[in-house]
């Protein structure tokens, strides 16, 4: 999607998935939208540590392990990002979650 189009997320909306995941630090969900949040705001560090406290929080959280993917690749993290979409890949499948598989294949095949 073109930057032109692109609307940022707020700082606002960012503190309050912070004040989520502090508030509920037990919830994968919590930790997957400020991670989701940070991913959006390419900040890939930050991502990346949300989004593995989501995964161990929920081991089976495949779109968690997608999005964590994602940090990895984004940090040029790419044996890390392999590793993970791999898991989430078998995980997806295990699921019955075939069109999340196809997803991940892309990302597999557009890693360096």
């Amino acid at each position: 999607m073109p930057l032109l189009y692109h609307r940022p997320m707020s700082n606002a909306r960012l503190e309050q998935f912070k004040q989520m995941a502090a508030e509920f630090p037990d919830a994968p969900m919590a930790h997957f939208s400020l991670g989701k949040a940070y991913l959006e705001l390419r900040q890939y560090a930050e991502a990346a540590q949300a989004l593995e406290a989501a995964v161990r929080l929920d081991p089976q959280y495949a779109a968690a392990m997608v999005s964590l993917g994602d940090a990895y690749t984004g940090a040029g993290q790419t044996q890390k990002a392999r590793e993970v979409l791999t898991r989430a890949r078998d995980t997806a499948l295990a699921q019955s979650h075939a069109s999340l598989a196809e997803e991940i294949d892309e990302r597999l095949s557009g890693l360096e």
